[in-house]
């Protein structure tokens, strides 16, 4: 989940940039093939609607940087209350305190406790 909060960032930095870019390279290409354009639709109308755009963009991008903090945090929480719980677990199948014998884990747990395991270690 932290690689996805991690590129939707990059996106929202990409998108902060690109109105930029756009600004800079239509005020060029005016500039230097349409100079005699000043009859039809004014450039600089549309170099402030990319400006709006920007503003647009870096509102978006403050609302969503609190969303990811959160994420993250609950992200932690969920895994460290895991972990927690499988300590617990281990420590009374180690005890014996689960109602005496223990049978072994069938197929399917096997697999379950495996895969949980290696998404715990991908986080």
């Amino acid at each position: 989940m932290e690689a996805e909060v991690d590129k939707l960032e990059l996106m929202f930095q990409k998108a902060d940039s690109d109105p930029d870019y756009i600004q800079y390279r239509l005020g060029y290409e005016i500039k230097t093939n349409h100079p005699d354009t000043a009859s039809k639709k004014n450039p600089v109308t549309l170099l402030k609607e990319l400006s709006a755009i920007k503003s647009g963009y870096q509102t978006l991008h403050a609302r969503f940087k609190p969303i990811a903090a959160e994420q993250k945090e609950t992200k932690n929480r969920i895994c460290a209350a895991v972990n927690k719980t499988m300590t617990i677990i281990q420590e009374l199948q180690k005890q014996g305190s689960l109602g005496g014998a223990l049978s072994p884990l069938t197929k399917e747990e096997k697999a379950a406790t495996e895969q949980l395991k290696s998404f715990m270690s991908d986080l």
